[in-house]
């Protein structure tokens, strides 16, 4: 559709494809709800008003507002492909997300980004991206891959990449990594965005970190970090993830005057979640609840993210915006009844048709490069304190203890008796042999054994075990399915879940993938585990760039020292 036709569409002088009558409009510039028509012609909305039109929709005052953004999210933490992970999410009303290919870039560097890219064409709904910035995050662990400055100025030249993903490796900010700062340097003569990741930066470290340009945090977890990050300039994406949940916290700092510095993100959501929980649609529902102004929150999750990341045809309903719409019949309640993208209906109902997905391809290299055999879980002892990582429930921060070992003939064990279960990151990419050790306390695992090759960040294989026996096979059962998670008990594999696509991600239909996580976690249960899921938990004990204590393929690292330390004080 040229302009001219356009132009044509909103003046009248042409009908519109479609004219949805009898809509309350959700104006997000205004703040208003107005009843009135929408016109659409091909993609784009051309007008608000009386149109002639070859279709008309009588909505029967039903409310339609923007599309839904996701403003930072790793698509592979839904362990599907895209087409799967777009089948859940657009029957909630998101049709526009903002992804890092963070965990596939460090698996298979730039040809899992390529991979992601191409996949995300001919989807039903907007996928853009961020460039990975830190692949890998630190120099403590062992990648698949490692991107540089010549890297990351190449990719960001590509149409769908709005900006620098997230800069965890903030003290290489703060004291002037040379090759963390031409990263950054390359964003800022693209001219586009860089996200930020700094979990619990305050005063002049924080000042340090946003004279380098950077303009946002997703990793705020209590009001006060998010308050200064908000005075300091950054614009502050609220979180509801699987494994960190911000959004009771951060709700008060939506007030009158700051919400447009505000976005709503999932970073991390995993397949029972997207599907019995919701996605943006299920931030925007709680928010609500809490006691936020609707069309706010319905702001925070379209045009204020749409203006950050200068997405200028996307987050309104207005002439020469994007046709990507929602409609709902309670605005104090908003779910999705119908959803459109580009002006075409792609869900209804909570269902969407699936022949408009494109089929998900394999064509990648292999990621699994570690054979299985005698892994070597035992740790002599060397003393008779060690450091124990702790869980904290609902969250990806941990806490940092020390405890008295459980020492057999001169080895230490596993303690179930006091929650302390030894835990391990075996390398899976280049064959190095390194296998880090360590102990974790908040698993409660009564007996057996569980581990996954989805290991932020560099996605080695991680294991939690109370015998070596046991986290041998878990280990193997991963590398013989070509990655995956693996639950077992007493010699036995007891419940598995392949992840052919890097190590982290299903060609199954989403549903499925969902089911068999259930099996996975009902597994777990019966191994004594509480968590409400684990093996996210899990994943996220190898990220250490996340306070306090976590643990890769090389050891033990502080993260708040951003050092290896022994795993004997």
């Amino acid at each position: 559709m040229n302009l001219k036709d356009t132009i044509a569409c909103a003046r009248g002088d042409s009908p519109a494809d479609i004219l949805f009558t009898n809509t309350r409009i959700v104006n997000v510039f205004s703040g208003e709800v107005i009843v009135g028509n929408i016109a659409v012609s091909n993609e784009t909305i051309v007008g608000i008003g009386d149109y002639p039109a070859k279709v008309v929709r009588n909505m029967n005052g039903m409310f339609a507002a923007p599309g839904f953004i996701d403003a930072h999210v790793h698509i592979e933490s839904s362990l599907t492909g895209i087409s799967q992970f777009a089948r859940a999410v657009i029957p909630h009303g998101t049709t526009t997300v903002v992804a890092d290919p963070h965990e596939i870039a460090n698996v298979l560097g730039l040809d899992g980004i390529r991979y992601m890219l191409k996949s995300s064409l001919d989807q039903p709904m907007n996928v853009f991206f961020t460039m990975s910035s830190c692949v890998p995050a630190t120099d403590m662990e062992t990648s698949g891959a490692s991107l540089g400055p010549d890297d990351i100025r190449m990719m960001l030249k590509h149409e769908r990449m709005v900006g620098l993903a997230e800069m965890m490796n903030y003290p290489g900010v703060i004291y002037r990594d040379d090759s963390v700062l031409a990263k950054i340097e390359a964003a800022h003569e693209s001219h586009k965005r860089v996200d930020g990741h700094s979990p619990g930066l305050t005063g002049l470290n924080l000042n340090a970190y946003l004279s380098a340009g950077i303009t946002s945090d997703h990793e705020c977890t209590t009001l006060a970090e998010a308050t200064e990050k908000l005075r300091s300039g950054m614009t502050i994406m609220i979180r509801e993830g699987s494994g960190a949940k911000n959004l009771d916290t951060l709700l008060p700092l939506a007030g009158p005057l700051t919400a447009h510095r505000l976005m709503w993100c999932t970073d991390d959501r995993n397949p029972h979640d997207l599907i019995h929980s919701g996605h943006i649609d299920s931030m925007i529902q709680r928010a609500i609840q809490f006691g936020l102004d609707p069309v706010v929150a319905i702001q925070m999750a379209t045009l204020f993210p749409a203006n950050y990341f200068g997405l200028n045809h996307l987050g309104a309903i207005a002439p020469g915006r994007q046709a990507d719409l929602v409609f709902f019949s309670d605005i104090r309640d908003p779910r999705a009844e119908e959803v459109f993208c580009r002006g075409v209906s792609v869900a209804r109902n909570g269902r969407m048709d699936e022949a408009i997905l494109p089929p998900v391809e394999l064509d990648l290299p292999a990621s699994m490069n570690v054979r299985p055999g005698k892994l070597d879980f035992s740790i002599p002892a060397e003393g008779d304190l060690i450091r124990i990582i702790g869980i904290v429930p609902d969250q990806i921060i941990t806490r940092a203890f020390t405890d008295h070992a459980k020492i057999d003939q001169g080895n230490v064990l596993s303690d179930i008796s006091r929650d302390i279960l030894k835990l391990s990151v075996v390398e899976r990419h280049h064959r190095t042999g390194n296998i880090g050790k360590g102990f974790a306390r908040g698993f409660q695992l009564k007996q057996g054994a569980m581990a996954t090759s989805v290991a932020h960040d560099s996605h080695n294989i991680i294991v939690v075990g109370v015998n070596d026996a046991d986290m041998r096979l878990a280990v193997d059962s991963v590398i013989q399915m070509g990655g995956g998670i693996a639950v077992v008990n007493d010699g036995r594999c007891v419940e598995k879940l392949p992840l052919p696509i890097a190590g982290l991600m299903s060609t199954e239909p989403v549903d499925r993938v969902e089911k068999q996580l259930n099996r996975l976690i009902a597994a777990s249960r019966t191994l004594g585990c509480p968590l409400g899921d684990p093996f996210m938990t899990l994943s996220f004990l190898a990220l250490p760039v996340i306070p306090e204590l976590k643990l890769t393929d090389k050891g033990l690292v502080d993260v708040l020292a951003f050092k290896p330390i022994s795993l004997f004080p």
